[in-house]
């Protein structure tokens, strides 16, 4: 295997960031970077797509597909991010990839040169999301966490009036995530599908044998690759509370996570109530993932809770917006919009003029910092104290251990963990 060095690293760095078109490479072509390409890409007009990246063969060749009815012509395609990385016509990339690829896949496009947007949440682990940020200010790199709603129009407004003075002495938030998931049965380890390197798919994660119910969009509900729905959709709700409240990393996490519902392969909760205590504020996350109603009307979605007040934000008949409660409870104000987030333009635009975007790693590594702490509670069954100085959970070696994980000797495991 070739390997990238320091002298190409600079070379690739310096080439970065023409002053008109943005190169973006896409890692990672399934549902989401389909999306990435097909619906967030065509709303940007200093952006051109040259290289999709997938280890699944069916994957990557309808990608190529996609992006040729997209108008973007023939477009390069590799089972391999190095070649992506390695490659002088990059400018940036966009990872779209399995939660445990996330940070490992970033801090490899940082070390080589390139800007870069991370689907949430930002990483697998917290110590891997540090390192993530350490990686893009040691390389001087331009990092999107995806999290659109720091893009979001009727989003900005929304928290622009919970950090201001209509809700009074602002408390509490909540975040919540309630909506139907599948029952995805119980499956025996089987075969290999054709076309798809596997052993490149787990990547620095432990090896474990090839299951259906941990393939494509079903791995988010094992450890060993994802994060649950709280890492998955939790992620964008939690970090839109912790905005509103002008929150950063709590001082302790309480709490408590079951599978009350689904008998089958997941091993991730399918129902929590999770406390984040910041010391003079709090914001506390429900998740209900086996049915389709949600609360206040909104599937998923924040409420703000102010000495004079609360807001709701979220989305309800298909609009994103807000609702504005006086104290007595009685609506005040409701506002929505069929806007679109300009979460791709601002990092393409942020590519451009070395400004850091929106959703900054740091927020993005904050904001995935409370769904692993939020995990670690539910897994180990009692609450934590969380150190934010040094990122730690002092006198619990089991639930401080799992800030971290184990990886396998394979090129792409992060430094320093």
């Amino acid at each position: 295997m070739r390997i990238l060095n320091r002298r190409h690293f600079l070379a690739t760095s310096l080439a970065a960031a023409p002053s008109d078109t943005v190169r973006i490479g896409i890692i990672g072509v399934g549902g989401r970077g389909n999306a990435l390409m097909t619906q967030e890409l065509t709303r940007v007009p200093n952006a051109r797509l040259t290289h999709l990246c997938d280890v699944d063969q069916a994957r990557l060749e309808k990608a190529q597909a996609n992006a040729a009815k997209a108008g973007y012509g023939q477009v390069r395609g590799s089972a391999d991010l190095r070649r992506v990385l390695e490659d002088r016509d990059v400018d940036a990339v966009l990872i779209a990839t399995p939660d445990h690829w996330h940070a490992p896949a970033a801090i490899l496009a940082c070390a080589a040169g390139k800007d870069v947007y991370v689907e949430k949440p930002v990483s697998h682990n917290l110590r891997e999301g540090r390192l993530l940020v350490e990686a893009a200010r040691k390389y001087n790199r331009v990092v999107q966490a995806g999290m659109q709603s720091r893009s979001r129009p009727s989003t900005r407004k929304a928290v622009e009036i919970a950090q201001g003075k209509t809700l009074g002495r602002v408390l509490m938030a909540k975040a919540w995530n309630s909506q139907q998931r599948d029952d995805i049965g119980r499956k025996p380890d089987g075969p290999l599908p054709p076309g798809f390197d596997y052993d490149t798919w787990v990547g620095p994660a432990e090896m474990v044998p090839f299951n259906e119910n941990r393939h494509h969009y079903k791995w988010h509900w094992n450890w060993n690759f994802g994060t649950g729905d709280m890492g998955n959709d939790g992620a964008h709700q939690i970090d839109i509370a912790r905005w509103a409240l002008g929150a950063d990393m709590p001082k302790q996490v309480s709490g408590s996570g079951a599978k009350y519902y689904f008998d089958d392969d997941q091993q991730t909760p399918d129902t929590m109530n999770i406390t984040f205590d910041y010391g003079g504020k709090g914001l506390i996350w429900e998740m209900r993932i086996w049915h389709d109603y949600g609360l206040e009307g909104i599937d998923n979605g924040v409420a703000v809770y102010g000495t004079d007040g609360f807001l709701h934000i979220g989305r309800w008949n298909r609009k994103w917006g807000h609702r504005l409660f006086d104290k007595a409870g009685k609506l005040v104000e409701e506002q929505q919009d069929g806007l679109p987030d300009t979460h791709m333009q601002n990092f393409i635009d942020c590519v451009r003029s070395r400004q850091r975007p929106n959703c900054d790693i740091e927020i993005g590594h904050i904001s995935s910092a409370h769904c692993h702490l939020g995990n670690i509670v539910h897994r180990t069954g009692r609450n934590v104290r969380f150190n934010a100085a040094n990122e730690s959970i002092p006198n619990d070696t089991e639930a401080n251990a799992m800030l971290r994980r184990k990886y396998r000797n394979h090129w792409a495991a992060p430094k320093g963990v």
